[in-house]
This record gives C-alpha cells, structure tokens and sequence, in this order.
C-alpha cells in the first residue's frame, strides 16, 4: 500500500547521506547497502513517486522529483543517486547547492541516451527504452524480468541476482504504470549535462565495466566536463555495483567524502 507523499526512512550516524533509486525499483534494492553505510553516515532512504510505498505524483519531471526529495531530505547532505536517481540529484546539487555537500553518481550518467549526431556521447540506445515503453503495456512482468536481466548481464551470478532482486521488489507493489512511463521519459530526453558541468560541489562517479545500460566509456566523457570529479570503474561490475562489489563501493564513498566531505 502506498502512503500519501514520499516515503522515507533514515537510520545510522555520522554525516547525512541521502541515497535515491533507479527506474522501476525501489529504496529496499538499496538497503542492505545502506545498511553497510550505515556504520559511517546517517542514511535517508526514499521511494521515488509511484514507486515503491509512495503515491505517484502529477507530473513525474526531474523538477518536481527533486522538489520531492528536498521537501523529505536533511537540511544539508551528501546525495548518492543510482541509475534514474542520478538525475534528480544533479537537479539539486545545481539548483540548490547550499542542500549538497556532494554529488555521488552511481552507476548512472549525465544523460543516458546516446548522442552520435553532436558529440559521440556513449549510452544506451534510445530505442530500446521505447521498446520498454511499448512492451510495459503488452507484458509487465516480461518487461521487468528483462530489464532485471540486463541489469545483471554478464554476471557470473546473474541468475541468483535476478532472483534476490525480483524477492526485494515483490515488498512492495508493482510500480505506477504511469510514473514507470514517465521514468523512460525522463531516461530518454533528460540531459543534466550542463548542471553536471558546473557542480560546484564535490562529484564521484562508480561506474561498472560491464554495464549494459552506462557504458563505463561515459565516465571519461563525464570527466572530461568536471575535470574536478573522481571516477572509477570498478572490473566484473555492471548495474548493481553496490549489490556484486559492495566493499568496493563502499570504499570508494566513505573515502571520497572523508577527503572531500567539507564542513
């Protein structure tokens, strides 16, 4: 069941840390990550509208998503977004820097799809986020499976993978059809290039080498605009660096931020 607004819950200590999910999931996928994090940082988790235990909301744009996580956010906090949550993340940290400490982009990008007409930019082709589109009306749970199954690509355990995520996702009800639309929207036509260039707060990308849906090639294109940013590509990665590598990643955030947290 839903619950009016944005659900959110926070645990741990230490610095604020709010951590925002993908496309299609929601914020359970990330916990037992969070939950590692905890140790070192007071985590806030969220479901985007119509994910999740949150009511979906009118219009699923990177601005009001944003509105919607600083309205359920700390005052001021580092922001760690995966995959679709890196966009609003990168809204917030332009719009309204003196809410971020820091920008962590996991396993996400800039802009998704990919742009050979103007710059050669690396993503995923645009025309299979249309057939995502068109394939949710015909075959939900098909179309689940396989964007679980691309998530998990070239996975020694891509089978158990899919079945732990398929476990964690059935806590809560399917998405809102509508908000999952949305999300391929947003997926395909968002470019947070330009906030991304001029972050003027500390940026690190983690990125994995076998990601079906971030080439780990968009972390120098995303480098090459924010020379100022820390990128790594963790080998035997794909989507879920945080569930296949999690002491990797770990060890990535908490040394980051202890170097660049700032006050």
């Amino acid at each position: 069941m839903r619950t009016r607004g944005m659900y959110r819950e926070s645990f741990g200590r230490g610095p604020d840390l709010v951590m925002v999910h993908g496309w299609g999931m929601h914020s359970g996928i990330l916990r037992d990550f969070a939950e590692t994090l905890s140790e070192d940082f007071r985590i806030t988790l969220v479901d985007l509208p119509g994910h999740g235990r949150s009511e979906n909301i009118v219009d699923f744009s990177v601005v009001n998503l944003a509105a919607a996580l600083l309205a359920n956010a700390p005052e001021r906090a580092h922001w760690l977004g995966w995959s679709l949550g890196t966009l609003p993340v990168l809204e917030i940290a332009d719009r309204f820097p003196g809410r971020a400490r820091s920008v962590m982009i996991v396993a996400g990008t800039a802009r998704f799809v990919s742009d050979t007409q103007e710059s050669d930019w690396p993503g995923v082709d645009p025309g299979l986020l249309t057939q995502f589109a068109n394939a949710l009306e015909e075959n939900y749970e098909g179309t689940v499976r396989h964007f679980l199954g691309l998530q998990t690509f070239g996975m020694d355990n891509a089978r158990l993978l899919v079945k732990k995520l398929t476990e964690r996702l059935a806590e809560c009800d399917p998405p809102d059809r509508e908000a999952l639309h949305s999300g391929l929207n947003l997926l395909r036509q968002s470019d947070l290039r330009g906030p991304w260039r001029r972050l003027s707060v500390p940026g690190l990308i983690i990125l994995g080498a076998r990601d079906r849906l971030v080439p780990s090639t968009a972390g120098a294109y995303m480098q090459a605009l924010n020379p100022r940013s820390e990128l790594h590509v963790i080998d035997g990665a794909a989507h879920l660096p945080f569930l296949t590598h999690s002491a990797d990643t770990a060890s990535f955030i908490t040394d980051f931020v202890a170097r660049h947290g700032g006050p």
